[in-house]
C-alpha cells in the first residue's frame, strides 16, 4: 500500500520527490528530513506503485531502495534514464553493498546512499540533485567553445558522454593518449555538474615523490613529522564538495592505491598524524595514456581500485581519427595564439596539418601552431613553417615513434630545430629569439641549457 504522509500541494508549487522503499521508517525518515527541506514527496512501498506515480507526476529527483518486494531497484533506474532522463535518482543500498551501488551507477544513477542513512548525507545528496542544470545547450556550446569543438562522429560522441556524466555523481574514468583532452572533458563534467561552484583540483599523481603522496593526499597534523610546524589539509580536504582531478592515476604506489580505495569506499580521510577519521565528499575522476586494464593485468594496479575508479569510462579519441575536425581547431587555436591578431594559414600547410598523424593529439597541434606563428613571415603559416615528419613516417609515428625516435624524442629535436632557426635569424640575440618564439627569455634560457644548444 503506497503511503503519502505529505498532503498534495499544486504542481509546481515545491519540488516534489519520489521516496521508493518498502520499510515504512525508512520512508518515513525521508519523508520528514524531505519536509524540512521544503521539499514534497510520494511515497512507493514497491516497483509498481513507483512506476504509476512516475507516470502521473514529474519529479524533481527519485530516492530508491535497491531491494524491493516485486524487484530490484535498479529497474526503475534504468525505466527513469530512458523515459525521464531529467529526473535524477539515487539509490539506497545495505550497508557494505558497494557492488549494488555500482551496477547502479554503471546504469544511470545520480549517486547512493549506504543504510543506515546518514541525513548530513541525504540532505548534501538532495541539494546536489536539485541544483543539476536542466538542460545540456550550454554544456554543448561550452565544449564547442573549447578543444572538444567538432563535427566528427567522434568527438559528437564525446560530448554528448560528458553531457550525462555531468548529471551524475559516479566515478569517471578517462581513457586515452596524450594530448588528447583528458583534463578539459575533466574540466567540463565538473563545470555542467551539481558541484560547479566547488573547487576542481587536478593532481599529477606521477609528479608527487611517494615519501610525501600520503601527507598530499590526505593532509597532517601538527607535529605528525619532522617539519609538520602546523595542521594542513590534503588534496581531498582542497576538493571538499568538488571534484579530485586524479591525472595519470596508474602512476601510483601500490601502497598508496590501497590507502585511496579506502578513502573512497568509506567517503572518510585521516590525515597524517590523527587518530579520527573525517568525511569528505568528492567526486573523482581519473585519468591516464597508459592502459589502465594492462596495468591490473600486470599486478602494476590494484584490480580492486580499478573496478572503483572505472565506474564509467570515456574515451577520448586520438587526433587521426578525427581529422575532420582539424580545420575547425586550426581556426580556433590560432585566433587564440594571435591574441586579436591570428596568423593566417595557407590551404597547403590547412593541407599538411589535415594529412598529419598527430601523436601528441591536439596538444601537438596547438605546439605546432605556437611554433609556427613566432616563425612565420607576413603572418603566414606555410608548410615549411609548420616542421611535420614527411607523411611517409605516419604510420611509424604512431606505432612508436619516427626513426625509432620516442614521442619526447621527436619534440625535443623539433624544439631545438625551431630555437636554432631563430637563434640564427637573430643572430643569436637570446632576447630578440625569445620574442620572436613567443616565450620568456629565462623559458629559452632553460630549454637551451636543457637540449644542450651551443653557440
Amino acid at each position: 500500500m503506497s503511503v503519502n504522509r505529505v498532503e498534495r500541494r499544486p504542481r509546481g508549487e515545491l519540488p516534489r520527490v519520489l521516496v521508493v522503499d518498502d520499510e515504512a521508517d525508512i520512508r518515513e525518515l525521508l519523508d520528514l528530513t524531505l519536509l524540512r527541506m521544503g521539499l514534497t514527496a510520494d511515497c512507493a512501498g514497491t516497483v509498481a506503485e513507483a512506476k504509476g506515480f512516475l507516470a502521473a507526476e514529474r519529479y524533481q529527483l527519485c530516492l530508491t531502495d535497491m531491494r524491493l518486494p516485486d524487484g530490484e531497484g535498479i529497474e526503475i533506474v534504468r525505466l527513469i534514464g530512458e523515459r525521464y532522463p531529467e529526473t535524477p535518482v539515487a539509490v539506497i543500498t545495505a550497508f557494505g553493498s558497494t557492488e549494488n551501488a555500482v551496477a547502479a551507477l554503471k546504469a544511470g544513477a545520480f549517486d547512493y546512499l549506504a543504510k543506515p542513512v546518514a541525513l548530513e548525507q541525504l540532505r548534501g545528496l538532495v541539494k546536489s540533485a536539485l541544483s543539476l542544470p536542466q538542460s545540456r545547450q550550454t554544456l554543448d556550446a561550452a565544449a564547442r567553445s573549447g578543444n572538444l569543438l567538432g563535427e566528427s562522429p567522434a568527438i559528437t560522441q564525446v560530448r554528448d558522454m560528458v553531457g550525462r556524466l555531468a548529471r551524475s555523481q559516479a566515478p569517471v574514468y578517462v581513457s586515452g593518449e596524450s594530448g588528447s583532452g583528458k583534463e578539459l572533458a575533466a574540466r567540463l563534467i565538473h563545470r555542467h555538474s551539481a558541484r560547479s561552484a566547488a573547487p576542481f583540483v587536478p593532481v599529477n599523481c606521477g609528479a608527487i615523490p611517494e615519501n610525501l603522496m600520503e601527507s598530499e593526499f590526505f593532509g597532517y597534523r601538527k607535529g605528525a613529522f619532522t617539519g609538520a610546524d602546523s595542521d594542513r589539509e590534503g588534496f581531498f580536504h582542497a576538493a571538499h564538495g568538488g571534484t579530485l582531478f586524479l591525472d595519470e592515476v596508474a602512476d601510483l604506489p601500490l601502497l598508496m592505491q590501497v590507502k585511496l580505495l579506502r578513502v573512497i569506499q568509506e567517503k572518510k580521510v585521516r590525515r597524517v598524524g590523527a587518530t579520527v577519521e573525517e568525511p569528505i565528499d568528492v567526486r573523482i575522476i581519473s585519468a591516464t595514456h597508459r592502459n589502465l586494464k594492462d596495468c591490473v593485468d600486470k599486478g602494476a594496479f590494484r584490480e580492486d581500485l580499478y573496478w572503483r575508479l572505472n565506474v564509467i569510462e570515456l574515451k577520448m579519441p586520438p587526433l587521426r581519427e578525427r581529422h575532420e575536425d582539424i580545420p575547425l581547431l586550426v581556426a580556433a587555436l590560432v585566433e587564440r595564439i594571435g591574441d586579436g591578431n591570428p596568423p593566417r594559414v595557407a590551404p597547403e600547410a590547412l593541407h599538411a596539418l589535415s594529412t598529419y598523424s598527430f601523436p601528441g593529439n591536439v596538444r601537438e597541434l596547438e605546439n605546432i601552431l605556437e611554433r609556427a606563428s613566432a616563425l612565420c613571415a607576413d603572418a603566414l603559416i606555410r608548410p615549411e613553417d609548420l616542421h611535420l615528419a614527411p607523411t611517409g613516417h605516419c604510420d611509424e609515428a604512431v606505432e612508436g615513434g619516427r626513426r625509432g625516435e620516442t614521442l619526447d624524442q621527436h619534440m625535443d629535436r623539433v624544439e631545438r630545430q625551431a630555437i636554432l632557426e631563430a637563434l640564427a635569424k637573430t643572430g643569436f640575440n637570446r632576447t630578440a629569439a625569445a620574442r620572436l618564439l613567443g616565450v620568456t627569455f629565462r623559458s629559452l634560457r632553460y630549454r637551451i641549457e636543457r637540449l644542450g644548444i651551443e653557440e
